[in-house]
């Protein structure tokens, strides 16, 4: 029973992590992390309903944030270096880690049925998100890093973790906040770390209750919607540059990406285990 749990806690940890790592890294989702982790449902619940089964949320969720704290803080200061120099490997890292949690999301999205309407609502969808990731970008310019600029940053930050396939690195970035951002985490400069925090309570706040309600009533045709949307943020972040790679970056990149497949189908294995 011990060894269950340690593992239990170890691999929500490790998802926490991963989740965290999806506040900063460009093109990837907090959101769509949690999903095919199978986190997302219950946390937007606790989110939702903090106070119900308060005692129980807080021990399952306590490894989650710590892994996310971790992902957030300790790799801000790997992650310039990595993306910097190794930013194809990794990010074919995190598409294997997702690609291999894929059957699991679909599994989840198909637990109370199936209908055609859904996988029509997961096309849609997935087209919606592809070209408004394709063609977003032109609507955002650069603002002056105030407090107010960071309380919207850190809305920005909290809408990644309740709407999955939103990138809020991506918009940060659109809108010249991402490099003070990450070297206000390295030092941890409060003036930029305080709004963020606000900007994530005041955003969860108002979305959570309205997600939480949503997987009440139309859980298949949201789940899928969901689904298409991770799809779509999963494929817009397949590296461009795979051409101008050598032999050995290429491969080196296939063994990243089937490590990262490897990783998210045994994390989805444990988890639904775990259930």
């Amino acid at each position: 029973m011990n060894n269950y749990r340690s593992q239990n806690w170890l691999l929500r940890f490790l998802k926490g992590s991963l989740i965290g790592t999806g506040f900063i890294l460009p093109g990837i989702s907090g959101g769509a992390l949690a999903a095919v982790f199978g986190l997302y449902e219950r946390l937007i619940d606790f989110l939702a309903h903090p106070f119900k089964k308060l005692t129980s949320n807080i021990i399952f969720f306590l490894p989650v944030g710590v892994g996310a704290i971790g992902g957030i803080f300790l790799l801000s200061f790997a992650i310039s270096y990595l993306l910097g120099n190794f930013e194809t490997i990794i990010l074919w890292f995190f598409i294997g880690a997702i690609v291999g949690t894929v059957p699991a999301l679909w599994q989840d999205a198909g637990k109370q049925g199936r209908r055609p309407r859904d996988v029509i609502i997961m096309s849609a969808s997935f087209v919606a998100m592809a070209l408004f990731l394709m063609f977003g970008a032109p609507l955002f310019s650069e603002i002056e890093p105030t407090f107010g600029a960071w309380i919207m940053g850190g809305a920005l930050i909290g809408l990644g973790l309740v709407i999955p396939g939103l990138s809020p690195s991506n918009f940060l970035i659109y809108l010249g906040l991402y490099k003070p951002m990450s070297d206000a985490i390295k030092i941890g400069d409060v003036t930029v770390l305080l709004p963020l925090v606000i900007g994530v309570v005041l955003i969860i706040a108002v979305m959570a209750k309205l997600m939480d309600h949503l997987f009440r009533v139309i859980y298949s045709q949201l789940f899928h919607f969901i689904l298409g949307i991770v799809l779509a943020s999963t494929i817009m972040i397949i590296p461009s540059d795979v051409v101008n790679l050598s032999v050995g970056g290429i491969l080196i990149s296939i063994v990243m990406l089937t490590i990262g497949t490897w990783l998210g189908w045994w994390m989805s294995r444990l988890d639904q285990t775990a259930r």
